[in-house]
């Protein structure tokens, strides 16, 4: 396994992780457990800013569906990133821990109405809207506040990127935006033109995510401006903020090749203004929403090995006590992790094992053929690269709890979220006054 950002083999020859030992952290906090590596989550953000914001006066909007607790938004606010929103639960989440509101977008592509008074109400500076219908809910109700609010229009450019079709967000047939080719964009923008409750400011698009080519992003950037120019000419308007999203690739596993911020950043700035200056636009200012890029590698998931199953000349499983139910990204997208045995992180492979989760599911398998030291039952297993859509996509399956959180630097673990007990699972359930009073069940018997 490639050590990311802290990772290190201690003296007693564990894994450890912004100075604290990961086999003390599984004792201490329980497993499974996430632990988040907050100096590699903080050198994320700061080349984001440094690339984008002190370089090049653009805007870095970190993408809370990736990863949010409260304690990420306070890492996210004093790193000076904004905050990408998607429902009314991370609006929640963000005002609870204090982020600023002036710096939320606000996405989703089935905002409720309650949801968009909800942040009316907070304030939220931009609303990324995503089709006719919120166009026209969103500008009732800020009528009735009254007041007039910041939106992008989100638009598909029909860019397809190399990734997994359940990524994919920028081809034609996307339940995302209003296709630019159909013309559905340019009926939109004319529309939000019109409306006293809402402010036009710009236009945003997302490709996909888990990115490696950054053609795809140029060839995005291009048919944005392209479609900008068409706009101008049709009816005056010229985008001040162009959103390009995120979906910037990290490195999961062997055969992974991510591209640096640095090279990112140079490729969108290029674009944007060669493309602006074709057409004799203004260059838009330039806002990305990264998420996976800076949280992916910072996490990683503590595992115990519990059961063992040879199958000679066949297969040997190796059972911890997690999987689907914290991780579901490889059930769901074939996803690929590296790991190591944090109690014998100096030892050398010595065998080819698979990685099994303990759901009730044959598809719930972690790592297909690994190559570790002699696994046991009660070792320590921690799986890289799993800061981004494991908790944000975690549940109770066979009714699992779901695990605990920790931060952890300079030799410090911070719990960021708690492990969630048998009766957290059973806490918003309510048995019927009827279901109450006998425990007998009664059968009514057909006769014929």
């Amino acid at each position: 396994m490639i050590l990311h950002g802290t990772m290190s083999v201690n003296g007693k020859g564990y894994l450890g992780i912004g100075g604290c030992d990961t086999v003390e952290l599984a004792r201490k906090f329980g497993t499974p457990l996430y632990v988040i590596d907050e100096a590699l989550f903080r050198q994320k953000c700061r080349e984001y800013y440094r690339e984008f914001i002190e370089k090049n006066k653009a805007e870095v909007v970190y993408a809370a569906k990736a990863l949010l607790t409260a304690a990420i938004c306070r890492l996210v606010e004093e790193e000076g990133l904004g905050l990408d929103i998607v429902s009314g639960g991370e609006l929640y989440t963000a005002l609870q821990a204090g982020f600023p509101v002036s710096r939320l977008y606000f996405h989703g592509n089935n905002k409720s109405a309650a949801e968009i008074k909800f942040a009316l109400e907070a304030g939220v500076g931009y609303f990324v809207v995503d089709n006719l219908y919120e166009l026209e809910m969103l500008n009732h109700l800020a009528k009735e506040i009254p007041t007039q609010v910041n939106i992008l229009l989100r638009v598909t450019p029909g860019v397809e990127a190399h990734t997994h079709e359940y990524i994919k967000t920028g081809q034609i047939d996307s339940k995302f935006g209003l296709v630019i080719e159909n013309g559905q964009a340019l009926a939109g923008i004319k529309r939000a033109l019109e409306m006293n409750g809402v402010k036009l400011n710009g236009l945003h698009c997302h490709i996909g995510s888990q990115i490696f080519e950054l053609e795809s992003y140029e060839h995005t950037a291009e048919v944005l401006l392209n479609f900008s120019a068409q706009v101008y000419r049709e009816t005056g308007w010229v985008p001040a903020d162009l959103n390009l999203g995120g979906g910037l690739g990290i490195y999961y596993a062997a055969g992974d090749r991510p591209c640096s911020i640095q090279e990112y950043a140079e490729v969108l700035i290029t674009a944007l203004q060669k493309n602006a200056l074709k057409h004799h636009l203004s260059v838009p200012r330039l806002i990305v929403e990264p998420g996976r890029s800076i949280c992916g590698p910072a996490g990683s998931t503590v595992y115990t090995v519990g059961a063992v199953k040879n199958i000679p000349g066949v297969r040997k499983y190796v059972t911890v006590d997690g999987g689907m139910s914290d991780n579901p990204r490889p059930a769901l997208y074939q996803s690929r992790y590296e790991a190591c045995l944090a109690s014998k992180a100096a030892q050398p492979p010595v065998e080819t094992v698979s990685v099994a989760g303990k759901c009730c599911e044959s598809g719930d398998m972690l790592i297909w053929d690994i190559e570790l030291p002699l696994v046991e039952p009660g070792d320590i297993l921690v799986v890289s690269c799993t800061g981004a859509y494991n908790y944000t996509m975690s549940m109770n399956y066979n009714r699992l709890p779901r695990p605990a959180m920790v931060l952890v630097n300079d030799g410090q673990a911070d719990l960021i979220l708690q492990r969630e007990t048998y009766s957290d699972l059973i806490r918003n359930e309510v048995l019927p006054e009827r279901l109450k009073k006998s425990r007998r069940v009664n059968i009514a018997v057909c006769k014929v």
